[in-house]
């Protein structure tokens, strides 16, 4: 059975000199911050975990907002611990707000994770979604004429005297709106009787 060559990649090699360093840092500030023993372990294991699972999110496609959010939350926790503890904090006198800071880590940590595993880790990808055929548009029925206004006979006999009588005086046949206007009449009513006048 042939064994695998094993390759060391600079770069994993980079990522986990850092990982280590990092660990170390927040496990220091941690430690001075008064967390003791196992739960001072248990800080870089949470900030590094946060920042995986946001950075899990962003590269899965999930919502950008939350994935950034967080991932810059655990960043900030990663490189603050790392400055704190570069001779900057006296590790043997940490400030009360570093110490409330650290105290209240574990519920910050929860509340992200909890969010980024429960969250929508995906958005519809229009390429999944299968084209749907548009529904068959049927033409639209041509519109039903208006039903027929009733007009009054003697309305109608009025209207043929006003219509004769323009007429004789023009020499054109009479048009609606002018019939209308004469007869004081609704346009559709007016429409109707032009209609029994030819």
């Amino acid at each position: 059975m042939r064994s695998l060559p094993v390759r060391l990649d600079a770069v994993l090699v980079q990522a986990l000199i850092a990982a280590a360093l990092s660990f170390a840092h927040l496990h220091d500030l941690a430690a001075a911050a008064g967390q003791d023993g196992w739960k001072a372990w248990a800080y870089p294991v949470s900030v590094d975990l946060l920042l995986v699972a946001a950075w899990r999110r962003l590269r899965s496609g999930g919502s950008k907002a939350a994935g950034w959010c967080w991932f810059l939350v655990a960043l900030t926790a990663s490189l603050g611990a790392n400055i704190a503890t570069a001779g900057l904090l006296d590790l043997d006198a940490v400030p009360a707000w570093l110490r409330i800071l650290v105290a209240g880590w574990p519920a910050v940590a929860f509340l992200g994770g909890t969010l980024l595993a429960h969250g929508s880790t995906e958005e519809p990808k229009a390429a999944s979604i299968p084209a749907p055929e548009p529904p068959a548009v049927e033409a639209a029925p041509e519109p039903a004429p208006p039903p027929a206004t009733p007009v009054p006979p003697a309305l109608v006999a009025h209207a043929r005297k006003v219509a004769d009588e323009h007429r004789a005086r023009t020499g054109t046949p009479i048009d609606t709106p002018t019939l209308r206007a004469r007869l004081g009449v609704p346009l559709p009513l007016a429409e109707a009787i032009a209609t029994q006048l030819t």
